[in-house]
């Protein structure tokens, strides 16, 4: 056995190609070796910004001789089919095997040196691989046949054991030599097999190790800071890119004058990170302190005082661009930048920036005046109160628990003022310089302005949460709109038939309806969803107007659970009602998803969205997690397989014929079982349809657990398809009625088990 080391040298390799280019040669040298027969025991890896390697541990000398079987056409095929099949093989027709009216060729090969396996993969490895951006160099590169590489390659180390691997990849040979350090090593270095690597390549100043970098890196800028009284702001993304701009990284310790404090920190820290690559600190106090730590690739002679000064002034003319921004950015109102969003397109089938926050502020102040949203105070925490459907199907509180209407008018005013402006600092120089920054720069504007700090806080929080983990915003304010934001963008997109498919999802649409769902259930929202959705869609419509919303949100209502399309015909907007049905059959989906992690079961989520009619989130997840915890009890197990024998009988009995409705056939008395169900039955059922609409669940399940016994004893003492049509009639109709009184908590027939 023997160790295979492999090296191929470069110009600089970009940091954030590094990590990659190292998985992707283990994995196309493996695949390379594996077609003739060779498996290395274990493979490392190592990237440095001028070299990417790796070692192939437990190769042995020879391959294994290996027999490949092919299967060619059948014999009755035209001769032109066995032609060609003898081509590609190299056989002969009297050399192949005939089974079953099939010709097959059996291909030996025998055993083979491995070095001359590695001769031919490393080749077809260098020549294949997945750069994301490539070069050309040198008059070779006239040609477009000519080697393609992440920069110019300069050299190749190439060994098994201690010999060489002889081969040539566009006039570059293979060797045992490479270089160290570019300035503190000097001349070729020669490796005498793979174990001397690494250790060669450490005296010569290069650390092949990237992790070993990193760590490096991260653990001598935490010594730096902490000696200098102060916290470094830890980030393993930047030391990580560190270690691709570095072979043998020196971390030092640099200052910024206190001046550029007045700037908001985050900008101070994107600045340090983003351009110059640095790490940024706090004081004692934990706010942003005027240091710095960079990182050298040399140890310089005089302690790297040069280096810093140079590092310090470089980033004072960033930090000058970033205070110029600032300040300029300031000398205009938000009102006023937002001016400019109109002349920002936001998609090309749903307008521009401009149009997007007109829609959205109409919903804010909607989700508002709804009573989705409220607060003991304008900018106090929000309050979860009952939502209840109007006469038209609207969204609306207990009139006994609305807020006073002038707080309310007030709360909704800042909404819309919020809204109206959360896009403006897209059109600043600041977040035109820094995109990361949208939002947290309004938020700073809006304060510096002077706005209310709930305005203030909304314009800086109205994207959260924008991913797993992130943080839900709770004020008032801040919820409206954020809600409003993701109902636009949901609803448009999906009427625009621009809906995620598959794994391609460009609009982040899967983490916008994450988001949407936070909100509500983080916040105990009481939002009528389908409700929300259909008002977001008549925002984009004129015929759509305020006066004819309710009369066109109750017909999409009726359509949607009651499955009665033809109640459109008249309004229009039947395609973007077909939307509103797609994007809540999204949401059930990503409530799953959301919900999986949680512990709770898909298939009761399913069985409470089957019911119909359930669009509120909250309410829906306290049923559902009511019902998960019944299920797993002995009366909620057994009950389900009570139901489940009533559903399958039920279910064959409606092929033959149409269902008796209800067991009350005047000449015929009930025995004795029938009569306990029938007794248990007009207790339970009105007992759980109360406890539902109460919204008290476990009532609601306890209530149906009372018909386990009577059940169970129904289908050991009766038979229900008896030869007697009155009593199997009435037997029907029995299990039609502990169905219908099992479905006003769930469908169970989703419930799987």
């Amino acid at each position: 056995m023997a160790d295979f080391l492999l090296e191929l040298f470069s110009e600089e390799i970009p940091a954030r190609m590094q990590r990659q280019a190292a998985a992707d040669l283990a994995r196309l040298l493996a695949t390379e070796i594996a077609g003739a027969g060779l498996k290395a025991g274990a493979v490392e890896t190592f990237v440095t910004p001028r070299r990417v390697a790796l070692i192939a541990r437990g190769l042995p000398a020879e391959t294994e001789a290996v027999s490949e079987e092919l299967k060619g056409p059948r014999t009755s095929a035209p001769p032109q089919a066995l032609e060609g099949f003898l081509r590609k093989t190299g056989l002969t027709q009297d050399q192949l095997e005939e089974r079953d009216g099939v010709f097959f060729a059996v291909l030996s090969k025998p055993g083979r040196k491995t070095a001359d396996v590695l001769a031919e993969a490393v080749p077809a490895v260098v020549r294949a691989f997945p750069w994301p951006k490539s070069m050309r160099w040198g008059e070779a590169s006239l040609s477009t046949e000519s080697l393609r590489w992440v920069r110019p390659l300069k050299g190749i180390v190439a060994l098994l054991g201690g010999e060489v691997v002889p081969f040539e990849i566009a006039g570059v040979a293979s060797g045992r030599t490479t270089l160290g350090h570019r300035f503190m090593s000097s001349g070729a270095i020669e490796i005498a097999d793979a174990d001397d690597y690494a250790p060669k390549l450490r005296a010569a100043h290069v650390i092949v190790s990237s992790e070993e970098r990193a760590g490096i890196i991260a653990d001598t800028a935490e010594r730096l800071a902490t000696d200098a009284g102060l916290a470094l702001v830890t980030d393993a993304a930047l030391a990580e890119e560190n270690a691709g701009l570095t072979e043998w990284p020196v971390p030092l310790l640099g200052r910024f004058d206190p001046a550029f404090l007045d700037v908001p920190p985050e900008v101070i820290q994107l600045t340090a990170a983003k351009n110059q690559k640095y790490f940024v600190c706090r004081d004692k106090a934990g706010k942003l302190a005027p240091a710095f730590v960079c990182t050298s690739n040399i140890v310089a002679s005089d302690g790297g005082a040069s280096i810093v000064a140079g590092n310090q002034k470089v980033l004072a003319a960033r930090l000058s661009d970033a205070r110029f921004f600032w300040e300029q950015d300031r000398k205009k109102t938000l009102a006023s930048h937002a001016e400019k969003l109109s002349e920002i397109v936001f998609h090309e089938k749903l307008g521009t920036v401009a149009d997007k926050v007109e829609r959205v502020a109409k919903l804010a102040r909607w989700l508002v005046e709804e009573g989705v949203v409220g607060g003991s105070s304008p900018s106090g925490p929000t309050t979860v109160t009952p939502a209840k459907a109007g006469a038209h199907g609207a969204v609306g509180m207990d009139p006994g628990l609305r807020r006073d209407d002038e707080e309310r008018k007030a709360l909704a005013d800042l909404a819309e003022q919020a809204a109206r402006l959360c896009k403006a600092d897209l059109t600043t120089g600041m977040v035109g310089e820094f995109p990361e920054l949208q939002g947290l720069m309004g938020g700073y504007y809006a304060c510096a302005e002077g706005l209310p700090d709930a305005v203030a806080d909304a314009i800086r929080d109205h994207y959260k949460p924008v991913g797993q983990g992130d943080e839900v915003p709770t004020a008032p304010v801040t919820v409206a709109v954020s809600l409003a934001d993701k109902l636009d963008t949901l609803s448009g997109f999906f009427a625009e038939d621009e809906a995620p498919t598959g794994s391609r999802d460009p609009y982040a649409l899967r983490r916008a309806a994450l988001g949407l769902i936070n909100l509500i259930v983080d916040n105990h929202l009481r939002l009528p969803l389908l409700e929300a959705l259909i008002f977001a869609q008549s925002l984009r419509f004129r015929e759509v107007q305020e006066g004819d919303f309710r009369h066109f949100a109750q017909a999409v209502r009726d359509a949607f659970y009651g499955s009665n399309k033809s109640s459109l015909d008249g309004l229009g907007f039947v395609v973007v009602a077909m939307r509103v049905w797609d994007v809540m059959d999204f949401f059930a989906d990503r409530l799953k998803v959301q919900q999986r992690e949680a512990g709770v079961r898909h298939d009761l989520i399913d069985a409470v969205f089957a019911l119909g009619g359930e669009d509120d989130l909250v309410r829906l997840l306290a049923r559902v997690k009511a019902l998960q915890a019944f299920i797993g009890t002995d009366d909620g197990t057994n009950l389900l397989a009570g139901y489940k024998r009533a559903a399958n009988i039920l279910k064959a009995e409606a092929k033959k014929a149409e269902l008796p409705s209800a067991p009350d056939t005047p000449a015929y008395t009930p025995e004795p079982a029938e009569a306990a169900l029938i007794a248990a039955l007009g207790v339970a059922a009105p007992k759980a349809e109360a406890a539902v609409a109460a919204e008290d669940f476990e009532g609601a399940m306890a209530a149906l657990a009372s018909l386990r016994a009577p059940i169970d004893g129904f289908f050991e003492d009766v038979t229900v398809n008896d030869s007697d049509p009155e009593k199997r009639a009435f037997r029907l109709a029995l299990l039609v009625r502990v169905r219908d009184a099992v479905h006003r908590v769930a469908d169970f027939s989703r419930i799987e088990g």
